[in-house]
């Protein structure tokens, strides 16, 4: 029996919407009633991409970046080149010019919390 397939538009969906509650700095009950998102859809959606993207990295699949976000530099006044949506649902933005081992170094502490 073949597998469901994966809808990435709403995986991409999810995953922004899990990225901007941790930016937001409030409780995902207050950014779920904000943003009309069940609260229970919202935990789902949050356990199972990061089961993914655990199961991603145990099978041996290298940590792969993707620009999530373009321009925010400009509005946030930080420079950042790139935002990155770790695993733990957290973001990171990462300026312009940082040097690669610098990245994968934070990146590692990052991945551990």
């Amino acid at each position: 029996m073949a597998g469901k397939v994966r809808d990435l538009e709403k995986e991409r969906y999810w995953q922004d919407q899990i990225s901007g509650r941790a930016a937001s700095g409030v409780s995902i009950r207050e950014y779920c009633l904000r943003h009309g998102l069940k609260e229970s859809r919202f935990h789902w959606w949050q356990r199972t991409l990061k089961e993914r993207a655990k199961g991603s990295f145990e099978a041996g699949m290298e940590a792969s970046f993707a620009l999530v976000s373009q321009g925010f530099g400009s509005t946030h006044g930080n420079g950042a080149g790139i935002e990155l949506l770790l695993t733990n649902g957290r973001c990171l933005r990462i300026g312009r010019g940082v040097d690669e081992q610098t990245l994968r170094t934070v990146l590692s502490v990052a991945e551990e919390t």
